[in-house]
C-alpha cells in the first residue's frame, strides 16, 4: 500500500476523492492508502469464497459482497475493502451512496505475503471495533489453511483453524459451512 502524499485527510474529503477514483484505497486515521492487484491464486479464492457463501445464503436474510464493497470501521477512523463481506438482517451504510457497509456481521480476508501481517494486526484491531462483527475469516492462499476467529459472549476472540482438504469449518454467524476443498478448488486442489 502506497502513502498518499497529504498529511491527512478527513474521512469527508476521503470518501469524496474515492468516490471519483478509478482505483480503490483504504483510510486509516487520517492517511489514504493506494491498494494494490491480486494474484491469480487470491482471485481464485475470493471467487470460490463467492460462489459458496452466494449458493448458502440464497434463503437466508444475509447480503455478501465482494471486493468493492466498502467497510467503516467505528468513529471514522477507517475504511477497509475486505475481501468478502457478510451482513445479515438490514444493511446499514454510512449515507445515501450505500457504498460503505457499517455492520458486517463476517469479513473474510485472503491473505498475501505481503498484507498477512497487516491482516492479522492492524486491520483486524480495527475490524474488532466494529460491534456487529461476529467473525473474521483468514484464508491462506500459499498454503491451505482458514483460520476462524469468533467473538463470545465476553467479547473475547476465539481461534479456530483447519489445514486439511477433508475439513470444514463452520460460520456460525450467518448459518454457512465451508468445505475446505472447495475453498482451495483450482488452487491447491
Amino acid at each position: 500500500m502506497a502513502l498518499a502524499q497529504r498529511a491527512s485527510f478527513t474521512p469527508s474529503e476521503y470518501l469524496q476523492q474515492e468516490r471519483q477514483s478509478t482505483e480503490r484505497h483504504e483510510y486509516i486515521q487520517g492517511q489514504i492508502y493506494a491498494m494494490a492487484g491480486a494474484s491469480l491464486e487470491h482471485n481464485q479464492l475470493v471467487f470460490n469464497l463467492a460462489g459458496l457463501l452466494h449458493a448458502q445464503l440464497r434463503h437466508q436474510p444475509c447480503s455478501a459482497f465482494v471486493a468493492d464493497m466498502r467497510v467503516r470501521t467505528r468513529a471514522h477512523e477507517a475504511y477497509f475493502y475486505p475481501d468478502l463481506s457478510v451482513v445479515c438482517g438490514e444493511m446499514q451504510f454510512e449515507d445515501e451512496h450505500s457504498d460503505t457497509l457499517t455492520n458486517p456481521s463476517l469479513i473474510i480476508e485472503v491473505l498475501s505475503s505481503s498484507t498477512e501481517g497487516y491482516d492479522r494486526g492492524a486491520k483486524f484491531a480495527h475490524y474488532r471495533r466494529l460491534e456487529s462483527l461476529r467473525e473474521y475469516i483468514l484464508v491462506a492462499q500459499d498454503r491451505i489453511s482458514i483460520e476462524r476467529y469468533t467473538r463470545n459472549a465476553q467479547n473475547q476472540w476465539l481461534l479456530s483453524e483447519v489445514t486439511e482438504p477433508d475439513q470444514s469449518i463452520q460460520l456460525e454467524a450467518i448459518g454457512c459451512e465451508l468445505a475446505v476443498r472447495e475453498v482451495y478448488e483450482k488452487v491447491f486442489i
